[in-house]
């Protein structure tokens, strides 16, 4: 897959079942991306790993292109997502943003999916959100 970043662990982006696609988490990491970039939009980080400049707004964008990309290659699309969990580190400070970004993208989109968003204390890498998604495939 080269439109979506490579896992950090070993397990694969996707995987089908049925009649239904399941989506790893999906972090906003861009394609491409490796150790020694953290490939992030809107993140830059210190050489203590401190943040130097942070958009959250960047990596929602980012994470919605990533199962974007994921759903294309595994013959799905965003308008069949069936559920969608969210796991935010800062709830407090991103749940609005999040959640007005995410209305602009399912706007359109009948029926929409479910979701549910978690508040987490970390993830295994310096992002601020990540996602985990089913949808139906053709």
């Amino acid at each position: 897959m080269n439109k979506a970043p490579k896992p950090v662990g070993l397990y694969p982006l996707a995987r089908k079942a049925g009649s239904l696609l399941f989506l790893s988490g999906v972090g906003p990491r861009l394609a491409g991306s490796d150790a020694n970039d953290s490939g992030v939009p809107g993140l830059s980080l210190d050489h203590n790993g401190n943040f130097k400049e942070f958009d959250f707004e960047a990596q929602v964008h980012s994470v919605f292109a990533n199962v974007k990309a994921i759903l294309d290659e595994h013959g799905s699309s965003w308008d069949k997502l069936v559920d969608v969990q969210v796991f935010l580190v800062d709830m407090k400070r991103d749940f609005p943003t999040f959640n007005r970004i995410y209305a602009d993208y399912f706007r359109d989109i009948e029926p929409k999916p479910c979701r549910t968003t978690i508040a987490i204390t970390a993830l295994p890498t310096p992002i601020a959100i990540e996602l985990k998604c089913i949808a139906e495939f053709n």
